[in-house]
């Protein structure tokens, strides 16, 4: 490591290093992660630096004992940088379909309920959004930004600080979630479809903007079960957890 890559851009590099090779079964609760001096020398960083980078929802500290791997069922999973390190180091049809299944109980009430709270900035958002979605069907904005942007535009018209508390969770997981679905179906997501949930939201229908965004969901779903690995993939992962 670079002696001039210092504080929080040197402490998100180890945390990322560790984190990715923590998933990929580099370190595991069998094979430990070396100790702190070790890794300070590894990665040029000082003991407060590297205490600060292991605070990840996937390792645990005890007196006496040191930083160990936590179990794969403890980990963190609606921390950001896990689900991130997770679906792109270990991606699985089984883990997608867990992350979809979590957005058809959060999104389609974050919706409904944004019908009945969004003020006028949050639904500029949403015009905002579907806008540069229409215009990333025209080449004009990048499709999978314009598509995020769309997602977090609903959960902050809520104005439910729980469902906003959500939108970097969101937006980490629909990176994957999106380009694996998109591929899948070999287009990209349908403005009309999106249009429909902000018509609704904008125009203070709660059950239409539920029910539309719960039809987006379950599409996603239905291509995730149309791939014949997802039932192999669940079972090895259940059998991981174990």
């Amino acid at each position: 490591m670079p002696p001039a890559v210092k504080g929080q851009n040197l402490t998100h590099q180890i945390a990322n290093s560790l984190g990715t090779a923590i998933v990929t079964g580099v370190y595991s609760a069998d094979n430990p992660i070396p100790i702190e001096a070790d890794l300070c020398r590894q990665f040029n960083a000082s003991r407060s630096i590297l205490r600060e980078a292991v605070k990840m929802g996937l390792l645990a500290s005890r007196p006496r004992i040191g930083t160990r791997v936590e179990p794969e069922q403890h980990w963190n999973m609606l921390d950001p940088d896990v689900l991130g390190w997770l679906l792109e180091r270990k991606f699985s049809p089984a883990l997608l379909m867990e992350f979809t299944e979590f957005r058809l109980a959060v999104e389609p009430g974050a919706a409904s309920l944004a019908a009945r709270m969004a003020g006028p900035a949050e639904k500029t958002e949403l015009r905002n959004a579907i806008a540069r979605m229409q215009a990333a069907d025209n080449g004009d904005d990048d499709p999978l930004d314009s598509d995020i942007a769309f997602h977090v535009a609903v959960l902050r018209a809520s104005r439910n600080r729980f469902y906003s508390q959500l939108t970097g969770f969101i937006s980490t997981a629909l990176r994957i979630s999106i380009r694996t679905t998109n591929r899948y179906k070999g287009v990209q997501a349908s403005v009309a479809d999106h249009k429909k949930v902000a018509d609704a939201i904008i125009a203070g229908r709660a059950n239409a903007a539920g029910d539309a965004m719960r039809m987006i969901i379950k599409e996603v779903m239905d291509l995730i079960n149309s791939r014949e690995e997802l039932q192999v993939g669940r079972k090895a992962a259940a059998n991981t957890a174990r």
